[in-house]
């Protein structure tokens, strides 16, 4: 090493794999790529912006500090240092400084985007102001400058920020900065990939495109068409597709894709979304789903059209031949893929997220379809914050949005005596099918039969009684606890699905259940309303305690789905022994007792639906925890609370929860994956694959449900937050984990 190559600024160093030094990286060279590729990122709402904050992000590097920090903890020079100094050197606060000093209250845009491009983005107040008035930041910058980096870099090149242009004003402001943040992001992690790890940089971008990928889909359309009976449901589900295709010329927006179940929604919206991308330049389809349990039934269907050119990015992917490869890995990071399948809980809490890991993708979410598969279960009490964020995305960001589902939500402004409960919906949304109303009365496959007494609830061993009249039946209740109380009372045999029965478990059923039906065998299952999204079974007889009106319309789904029982399928509701827990189930309920009371004809109309869904929200708080007054600009300061939103945005509130690894081995009890890879985890911590695997035999128990058994033996905590079953009675093979002093016996259950 030359003392030349000792005095070069370098932003990282890296041994190449025979142990040899490479050439540092060169920090003005990265900063000037990190610039272009995140003006890039960013070239539809703010190259300038995002090619600055690219260009100083790392200006901090420069102070000599942090050159003796990088060379002696990389051990590229080993005796690297300064008498006085140890530990790490600051770097991320000098070029948020330098922002705000050159453009005054402007300058925050880059400061927020710059200092959070490690931590996450800050709050304005109590976090980021402070940290720019420390003292220590001034010095930073101080000794940045004194070590003279490039003119070039330093030089704004006549850049004039324009609050006025910001892609949604005022409202759009928290979306913009986290746009710009996501381009900041995501072009640093490249630009060090690149350098760091070029055989793993050259796995990227390897992808088809959308064009490219269209041929495959309209083959599958061909072959599929040429196998299936001519039955009147396939008819119309070919017709619902062709309509599907017709509409996608229209122009980028908002669209409602209202198909009853059973319709064939999942390849309609694909073929629709494939033609809109073809029309008008889009570059990725997302089709977002709000259950992992069913999240791979349909990227498998995906898979089998598009071969590996999808990923799943959801916590139950697994790291095994056909379900992640290499680059899907990669992509999970940006999606840069052609055709993303997620989850609710992934595509929403990341366009609220503050941190880098997660909002690192949004920049690819500009100019693609967004698919949001069953919308009718978007939460309630995140609902405003949602429609904004959707309504930003689709006036601004070249982003359409489908709404897919056969129970369309009522979404569009409202307002109301009191102002506190209207709402800012989507408006200007359209109808992809013709005549959803004649297309309801076409499938029509079931009669539905109502409570005589809505007061009046049906104990237990009465239900069971009489569904063990039907040889196959499903029926569906509101609660865990429920579904083991009905369960008790069935004939043997009877099958038991919840969520007390890990993901692994769970599809082993489903699977059994599918089987079954298809020949012919008598199948009677007990589940609670985890079947309901997307689960393809078909009974020809299904009973729905009482519930939301949507919950109701998708029981029916299950019942009698491809039309083939020469009468139509009985759908039966009835009153539980107990009441829906208090919340969202409990108001959902009470709703559709409002909407259904009196009722004598068809209770599934589409009218229907949205008299649901207009008294559900109006007993909703539609923005529960703030998020809406937290991401408010302050026109003066532009303090914006964006941790403390991201913080609060949790579909999921998992504060309560503790996951709980158990041991399934499988349908025959003879499978011992499930220990070999503990043993695994136990001999070598947790690895990315590994942790993958287990999410597919995790159950999440309620904390004070869990402590007793963590007190008594049955779990222990194998590492911080992670706990394993370890009591051979904990897990019962028909009725997964059991707690609360419940045991297995030889597949009995008993309290």
């Amino acid at each position: 090493m030359t003392a030349m190559d000792k005095r070069l600024p370098i932003a990282h160093a890296a041994k190449d794999f025979d142990g040899n030094w490479r050439p540092p990286h060169d920090l003005a060279d990265h900063l000037n790529e990190v610039g272009v590729l995140a003006a890039e990122f960013a070239r539809t709402f703010g190259s300038e912006w995002a090619q600055l904050a690219g260009r100083w992000h790392d200006l901090g590097k420069y102070r000599q500090r942090f050159q003796n920090y990088i060379r002696l903890a990389s051990g590229f020079e080993a005796d690297a240092h300064i008498k006085g100094e140890s530990g790490k050197a600051p770097h991320s606060t000098a070029g948020a400084l330098l922002a705000c000093d050159r453009f005054g209250p402007a300058g925050r845009v880059l400061a927020y985007v710059i200092a959070g491009h490690h931590a996450g983005l800050s709050d304005w107040f109590g976090g980021l102001d402070a940290r720019l008035e420390a003292a220590a930041s001034r010095d930073e910058l101080n000794e940045a400058l004194a070590e003279s980096p490039p003119a070039e870099l330093l030089d704004p090149c006549n850049f004039e920020p324009d609050l006025q242009a910001i892609p949604g004003g005022k409202n759009g402001f928290a979306l913009w900065v986290r746009m710009l943040f996501s381009a900041l992001v995501d072009a640093d992690f490249l630009d060090t990939e690149r350098y760091m790890d070029p055989e793993r940089f050259a796995q990227r971008n390897q992808w088809p495109t959308l064009q490219e990928l269209a041929p495959l889909f309209d083959t599958h359309i061909r072959v599929l068409a040429a196998h299936v009976q001519p039955t009147p449901v396939n008819t119309l589900r070919a017709d619902i597709l062709a309509q599907c295709r017709a509409k996608a010329t229209l122009a980028p927006g908002l669209f409602s894709l209202t198909v009853p179940t059973g319709g064939g929604k999942t390849l309609s919206g694909m073929a629709f979304a494939l033609e809109h991308a073809r029309t008008h330049g889009k570059r990725r389809v997302i089709h977002v789903i709000p259950y992992t349990s069913i999240i791979e039934q349909t990227a498998d269907i995906f898979r089998a059209i598009f071969g590996e050119a999808i990923i799943e990015h959801h916590s139950n992917a697994e790291s095994e031949p056909g379900r992640e490869n290499s680059a899907s890995r990669l992509a999970c990071e940006n999606w840069d893929a052609p055709i993303v399948v997620t989850t609710n809980v992934q595509f929403f809490e990341s366009l609220f997220a503050a941190r880098t890991s997660r909002c690192r993708k949004l920049h690819n979410l500009v100019d693609s379809v967004v698919i949001l598969d069953e919308a009718q279960l978007l939460p309630p009490e995140f609902l405003q914050p949602i429609l904004d964020v959707l309504n930003l995305l689709t006036r601004y960001y070249g982003v359409s949005v489908v709404l897919s589902t056969a129970t369309q939500p009522a979404l569009s402004t409202c307002e109301y005596f009191d102002a506190r409960q209207n709402l800012r919906g989507l408006d200007n949304v359209r109808e992809i099918i013709d005549d959803p109303d004649a297309l309801y009365t076409a499938l029509e496959r079931v009669e539905v039969r109502l409570p005589a007494d809505w007061h009046t609830p049906t104990d237990w061993p009465t239900l069971a009684a009489e569904l063990d009249d039907h040889d196959s039946v499903l029926a569906i209740v509101n609660t865990r606890k429920d579904a083991r109380a009905l369960w008790e009372k069935m004939p043997q045999g009877t099958l038991h699905l919840s969520a007390l029965m890990c993901g692994a478990h769970r599809s082993q059923v489903i699977s059994d259940i599918k089987t079954r039906l298809k020949n012919s065998v008598p199948t009677r299952v007990i589940s609670t309303q985890l079947v309901e999204a997307g689960v393809d079974v078909d009974f020809p007889v299904v009973y729905r305690a009482v519930a939301g009106l949507d919950s109701i319309a998708q029981a029916a789904g299950r019942c009698n789905r491809e039309g083939r029982l020469a009468e139509k399928g009985e759908v039966v509701v009835f009153i539980p022994p107990k009441p829906a827990p208090r919340g969202l189930l409990l108001t959902g309920e009470n709703a559709c007792r409002t909407v259904l009371h009196g009722v004598t004809e068809q209770p599934l109309t589409r009218a229907r639906f949205a008299a649901y869904f207009d008294r559900l929200y109006f007993g909703c708080q539609l923005d529960k925890e703030g998020i809406c007054k937290l991401l408010e600009v302050e026109g003066s300061t532009l303090a914006v609370n964006f941790r403390s939103a991201a913080d609060k945005f949790r579909l999921i509130a998992d504060e309560d929860s503790v996951p709980i690894v158990v041991c399934y081995r499988g349908a025959d009890g003879q499978d011992d994956s499930i220990d070999k890879w503990l043993a695994t985890l136990r001999k070598s911590g947790p690895e990315r694959w590994l942790m993958r695997k287990l999410q597919r035999y995790t159950v999440n128990l309620r904390r004070n449900e869990a402590l007793p058994l963590l007190n008594q033996g049955d779990i222990e905590e194998i590492m911080p937050g992670l706990y394993v079953q370890v009591s051979d009675l904990l897990y019962d093979a028909k009725l997964g984990l059991l707690s609360n002093g419940q045991l297995s016996n030889a597949g009995l259950f008993v309290v």
